[in-house]
């Protein structure tokens, strides 16, 4: 496996297997959840303002995670970032590659990334029903970070980790 920054003719692959992972979780018949998948699918939107990394095997995209080091990917989200913070977003492994440790690598890449830069902190946000995720999270040394929950009107939580670079 080779885990690199993504290239532009990978843009729509990267964003259709990390669109695929997420849809798993999505309800069914709900438009804010489509509205993110296609904001997920959109790779070569976010490329051009921060690093999109590839996890890719036989010539094949079978991951990719965004890492936000300046700029959010949204510009609706509840803060900007400190300097010394990256935060990890959007991390989607390809269904039929899980559990053969790409997530895993995409997130030891993106500390890498990160810590080239010289950020000191990395963050991210997952949802409750990404159990596997999560513990991929805590093996990886990130811990919960209560404070920064995004809980939305309609109840829907997000789930915030950090740890030090």
């Amino acid at each position: 496996m080779e885990v690199r920054a993504a290239h532009p003719d990978e843009y729509a692959d990267a964003g259709r297997v990390t669109a695929d992972a997420y849809r798993a979780f999505a309800p069914p018949d709900d438009d804010d959840w489509d509205q993110y998948l296609a904001v997920i699918a959109d790779v070569a939107g976010r490329a051009e303002r921060m690093p999109v990394l590839v996890a890719v095997v036989d010539g094949h995209v079978v991951g990719s995670a965004t890492i936000e080091m300046d700029d959010r990917v949204l510009g609706d989200d509840d803060e900007s970032l400190p300097p010394e913070m990256a935060a990890i977003r959007m991390l989607g492994v390809d269904p039929a590659a899980q559990g053969g440790g790409v997530g895993r690598a995409l997130v030891q890449a993106s500390l890498d990334v990160a810590r080239a830069a010289g950020k000191r902190v990395m963050t991210l946000r997952t949802t409750e029903p990404m159990v596997t995720a999560q513990g991929l999270y805590r093996s990886m040394g990130f811990e919960r970070d209560p404070e920064r929950d995004q809980v939305y009107e309609d109840g829907f939580r997000l789930l915030a980790y950090r740890r030090p670079i």
